[in-house]
């Protein structure tokens, strides 16, 4: 379902002032929610080059600083 934000603004002027800050909350849900995926996904792509620099190699290196 493709929505424009001419549409959105739309329904959300056609809301009764009661829901306006229910909508509000949930607004700022999705936006937290997608923070939250976007770290996650940073959180992944970061572990998986841990694995490059988990070797002896580069402990020995390490250890001798």
């Amino acid at each position: 379902m493709s929505v424009s934000k001419k549409q959105l603004l739309e329904l959300i002027e056609s809301l009764p002032e009661k829901d306006i800050g229910e909508l509000f909350n949930f607004a700022g849900y999705l936006k937290m929610k997608n923070k939250k995926d976007n770290f996650q996904d940073l959180m992944k792509a970061s572990e998986s080059s841990l694995d490059f620099w988990n070797n002896s190699k580069d402990d020995e290196v390490w250890n001798n600083v």
